[in-house]
């Protein structure tokens, strides 16, 4: 019982010492389809071939779309990065992503999720360059800032600065920090789908962001998280370059 103890703690000490895009475990998921796809069917093919596209096609720049197959046995499917993760971590989370969905969500033919490093969604249905408002979730750090008042309308203030600037750039992710003061600072991140326009990703960008007031008014960390959108602020820095 003592030997076993022991492995078990080896194993998780093992774990952690990983970088975040081995052990890491999904933040959610959806299995939003209510159609069913059988074993060994062409749609099964399809969607094997797209999860082995996307985990190709995905890490040189951190986004991918795809499609395979026709009428009723198309799959279509993306996956996109967190803009500062490399590409070798990259491609880890989205063939993670694809295997942990497919038994998540066996037979389903359309879902979506999410890591801290990725998302990865595919459907039946073209979902390409249409803002997803279904597929959403919200996280926040337990913990209360002192003053509230004064602290929501900073957290906001950022995460709109870095909406907008997110929105007009290629890679359509933007991260930074606000002074608090007391040496203190807030640190933010703000990122769309690259099949989203650039007027489609600002709109996703301050939907969720008037989100944040209904999960995590007043606390230290919270993020909305979408199919297409979503943005994040703590008062510690999570990206590398923040």
């Amino acid at each position: 019982m003592l030997a076993s103890k022991h492995v078990a703690l080896s194993l998780l000490f093992f774990c952690l010492s990983l970088h975040l895009a081995n052990c890491a475990l999904p933040l959610h998921h959806f299995c939003f389809s209510h159609e069913d796809y059988t074993a060994n069917s062409p749609y099964a093919s399809n969607m094997k071939g797209l999860l082995n596209l996307l985990s190709t096609k995905v890490p040189p720049t951190g986004f991918g779309l795809c499609s395979t197959g026709e009428s009723q046995n198309k799959i279509s499917g993306l996956a996109l990065c967190r803009g500062d993760v490399s590409s070798t971590n990259c491609k880890t989370c989205v063939v993670d992503a694809g295997k942990e969905l497919r038994s998540r969500c066996a037979y389903r033919k359309g879902a979506i999720i999410w890591y801290d490093n990725c998302l990865l969604k595919y459907s039946n249905i073209d979902f390409f360059g249409e803002i997803d408002n279904k597929n959403k979730f919200y996280m926040c750090n337990v913990q209360d800032v002192d003053n509230p008042t004064s602290f929501n309308p900073k957290a906001k203030d950022l995460l709109s600065i870095l909406s907008y600037k997110a929105s007009d750039i290629p890679k359509v992710y933007a991260a930074g920090e606000l002074e608090l003061g007391s040496s203190l600072k807030l640190y933010g991140l703000a990122q769309c789908t690259r099949d989203l326009s650039g007027v489609d990703c600002m709109r996703c960008l301050y939907g969720v962001i008037s989100e944040l007031p209904n999960c995590c008014n007043g606390k230290r960390g919270g993020r909305v998280v979408g199919g297409s959108c979503n943005v994040r602020y703590e008062l510690y820095p999570f990206v590398d370059g923040a």
